[in-house]
C-alpha cells in the first residue's frame, strides 16, 4: 500500500433536488431534511472551493449532483465545468459523480476533461432493496462497467451501518473487487433526524476492521478512501484508519455536512509523520 496519503475533496455543485427514495440519503426531496437546496452552485464558488482544495494539497477535486443519473442538461453544465477547471487548475484531476450513467455520457465527460467518475454500489445486491426501490442495485453495478469502458478512473464504494448484515458487507466488497476499481471510498453512515434509518449502530472497533477487510478483500486497489463519517465516526481516533488499510481521504466538507477545516487534517497527517500524496497515476 501506497504511505503517501491521497487527498480529495468534494464540490457539492447541486444540492437537495433528488427524486429518488435512497433512505440514507438527505439529498432526497421526499424525506425533507432541513439542508441547503440549489439546482446549480455558481462557478465562482466552484473556482474558490477547486484552489482551495487544490492549495491544501487535494489531488482529486470531485463535481457531485443530486439525482438518479446524468441528463442532458446536467451533463451540460458538468462538462463547462470541468472545461474551465482543466485550463484554471491543470494538475487537479477532475472526478464527476452524477448517478448512473451511459457509456456515451462517459465518453462526453472524458473528452470535457473529467479524469475519473465516482459511482458507489452503496452496499450487497440483496440488501439494496430496503434502502432504495426508485431504481436498482442493478442500474448502479452496469454504470460502473460503463466506466471502465469509457476508460476513465472508476472509483466505488459504499456505506457502512446502514443496518445490513456482515454478509452483505462482504458481499458488497466481492461485487467491488469484480469491478477492480482504483479508488474505493467508504462512508459511515450518518444519520439525519429526518431520515427513515435507525442511527449508525457501528462502534468504532467494528469500523476499523470494515477499513481492514475492505483493504483486504480489494488487495489490487490503488487507495482505499475514508470519506463521509470519518469525523462522526472516529473521534479523536481517526489517525488509527491508517493503520488498517486506509491511504486515501476527503479533506473539507462533504455534501450536506460539515467536515473539519482542512488545515486540521493536514496538522493530523504531519503529526502522524504522514506525507501527502504529490502525484496521481
Amino acid at each position: 500500500m501506497n504511505q503517501k496519503i491521497f487527498l480529495c475533496s468534494i464540490c457539492n455543485i447541486n444540492s437537495g433536488t433528488c427524486n429518488e427514495d435512497c433512505k440514507f440519503c438527505s439529498q432526497s426531496v421526499r424525506y425533507k431534511a432541513d439542508i441547503e437546496r440549489y439546482k446549480q452552485k455558481e462557478m465562482s464558488l466552484i473556482l474558490k472551493e477547486a484552489h482551495s482544495a487544490y492549495s491544501n494539497g487535494a489531488l482529486g477535486f470531485c463535481l457531485v449532483t443530486s439525482d438518479k443519473g446524468l441528463n442532458d442538461k446536467t451533463l451540460s453544465f458538468v462538462c463547462s465545468i470541468a472545461e474551465i477547471l482543466t485550463k484554471e487548475l491543470p494538475e487537479l484531476r477532475l472526478i464527476a459523480c452524477n448517478g448512473t450513467a451511459t457509456l456515451e455520457q462517459l465518453l462526453t465527460l472524458k473528452a470535457s476533461g473529467i479524469k475519473a467518475y465516482n459511482h458507489n454500489l452503496e452496499t450487497s445486491k440483496d440488501f439494496y432493496p430496503k434502502i432504495c426501490t426508485t431504481h436498482s442495485w442493478n442500474d448502479r453495478y452496469e454504470t460502473c462497467q460503463n466506466v471502465n469502458e469509457a476508460g476513465l478512473v472508476l472509483i466505488s464504494g459504499g456505506i457502512f451501518g446502514l443496518g445490513e448484515s456482515q454478509e452483505d458487507r462482504v458481499s458488497m466488497l466481492k461485487s467491488l473487487e469484480s469491478l477492480k476499481p482504483t479508488s474505493v471510498p467508504i462512508n459511515f453512515y450518518h444519520h439525519n433526524e429526518a431520515l427513515e434509518l435507525s442511527p449508525n449502530p457501528l462502534n468504532i472497533d467494528e469500523a476499523f476492521s470494515l477499513i481492514k477487510l475492505t483493504r483486504d478483500m480489494i488487495p489490487d486497489a490503488q487507495r482505499v478512501m475514508v470519506a463521509g463519517g470519518r469525523g462522526l465516526m472516529f473521534g479523536d481516533r481517526e489517525g488509527e484508519i491508517f493503520s488498517h488499510g486506509a491511504n486515501s481521504i476527503v479533506i473539507g466538507n462533504y455534501l450536506t455536512t460539515s467536515g473539519k477545516a482542512m488545515q486540521r487534517d493536514l496538522e493530523m497527517l504531519k503529526s502522524l509523520n504522514l506525507a501527502i500524496a504529490s502525484s496521481v497515476k
